[in-house]
């Protein structure tokens, strides 16, 4: 469960970048839904991003100084926080102040991709062929590795291709 007790949270983790996190949780999504969940994501970004676009009136009044943007619609609202405009300000927000923004009401499970340090149960991606080692020796917070070839390792494994025995997993682990 998240810092408030409220969701459960999962991690996908893997040793390094573009071995495909994204990609798996993007077909696991479906087949969770599809399993009655509702389901959130957070998402770690390792660099600058932005989510709004030049040109538009929302990006306008944050390259303006607003510290906080909200844009909302019948259909989505979403809130852009400049954190480099605010006192105090640390790197990273941490986990669990990113589960405080969720709403609690709208989720059943939170899907935290990349937080690989963070102490939160996980499922590490693994691709024999990207020859990076594995995270599962080190943390115990990982409770099952998706891989695409048998590990030498006594963590529980999933085929990395069967998005139907991860989903299982995933309904298993919740239960529990």
């Amino acid at each position: 469960m998240n810092a408030l007790n409220k969701i459960p949270v999962l991690g996908f983790c893997a040793h390094s970048s573009g071995i495909g996190k994204t990609t798996l949780l993007t077909q696991l999504i479906p087949a969770l839904i599809s399993q009655g969940l509702r389901i959130s994501v957070i998402k770690h970004a390792h660099h600058d991003f932005d989510v709004d676009h030049e040109g538009k009136d929302s990006y306008r009044l944050r390259q303006a100084g607003a510290v906080q943007m909200m844009i909302g619609s019948r259909n989505r609202w979403a809130l852009m926080t400049e954190l480099a405009r605010t006192p105090n300000h640390s790197n990273e927000p941490n986990l669990a102040h990113l589960l405080a923004q969720m709403d609690s009401n709208l989720t059943d499970l939170v899907l935290a991709e990349g937080f690989k340090h963070e102490a939160i149960p996980k499922i590490e991606v693994h691709r024999s062929a990207f020859g990076t080692p594995l995270l599962a020796t080190d943390d115990n917070n990982i409770i099952a590795i998706a891989t695409d070839t048998a590990l030498p390792i006594e963590t529980p494994q999933i085929d990395l291709n069967d998005i139907h025995a991860i989903a299982t997993f995933i309904n298993i682990w919740l239960k529990k």
